[in-house]
């Protein structure tokens, strides 16, 4: 597995994919992303810190995901992100968590001490599909509830059951509420959940003027980035 990379399409970034503790909620219908874990601390560590040894700073801008919250990752590479992000002079960090941490997010912030864009596993900010279809268990009401916390809303689009109108709604949203936001274009994975080719086929022609939006990135493939497998 690829756990570091670079970002050189738009926000220019070294990117590190870290393993952290299991996710906290770990029951969205969709996702197998969340094997990705340990619960040795030990090994945990071990490997982040090996990762990490790859970041130079040469952008200036860190990106840290694992499989699940930031808020997982043991306090170790907490403190080693932080020391890295001393050494490398890095200026900008881009996180993800899930809804649930929203109330310490800005603990997040403090002990980082630099700017963060705080990401979150949105996928759709329609209600029932996002809690009961997808069981997200993100409660938030609107969009306003998201920006209270967070500055990075990451949509997923192309699942069976999934609608047109839904994602017109939520890029709708996203566009004129949100200065950065990433989209997933849904791949079939081990669950259950489905990906509609047609509804894909037809958000490829829809929103291609999406790719020279700078402050959108649309993942195609889960490792678009540059990191997973």
């Amino acid at each position: 597995m690829d756990r570091y990379s670079e970002v050189i399409n738009k926000n220019v970034r070294e990117i590190v994919l870290l393993k952290g503790y299991p996710c906290v909620w770990g029951k969205c219908s969709f996702c197998d992303y969340i094997l990705d874990n340990s619960t040795s601390e030990d090994e945990i560590n071990k490997l982040n810190f090996e990762v990490l040894e790859n970041v130079t700073g040469k952008y200036k801008v860190l990106e840290v995901i694992n499989s699940g919250s930031c808020f997982e990752l043991p306090k170790a590479t907490l403190n080693r992100i932080k020391e890295i992000i001393k050494e490398k002079k890095i200026e900008k960090l881009f996180l993800e968590s899930h809804w649930c941490y929203k109330n310490k997010v800005q603990e997040m912030r403090d002990f980082f001490e630099i700017p963060i864009v705080f990401k979150i596993g949105v996928e759709s900010f329609d209600y029932e599909f996002r809690n009961t279809f997808l069981n997200k268990n993100a409660k938030f009401k609107t969009y306003k509830d998201v920006k209270k916390y967070f500055d990075s809303p990451c949509m997923m689009i192309g699942i069976k059951g999934q609608t047109k109108e839904m994602i017109d709604k939520d890029m709708e949203i996203v566009l004129n509420n949100f200065d950065h936001a990433t989209i997933n274009v849904f791949i079939n994975n081990t669950s259950t959940i489905k990906r509609d080719e047609e509804l894909v086929k037809w958000f490829k022609t829809k929103y291609k003027f999406l790719d020279k939006n700078p402050k959108i990135e649309i993942l195609y493939n889960n490792t678009d980035f540059g990191v997973g497998d």
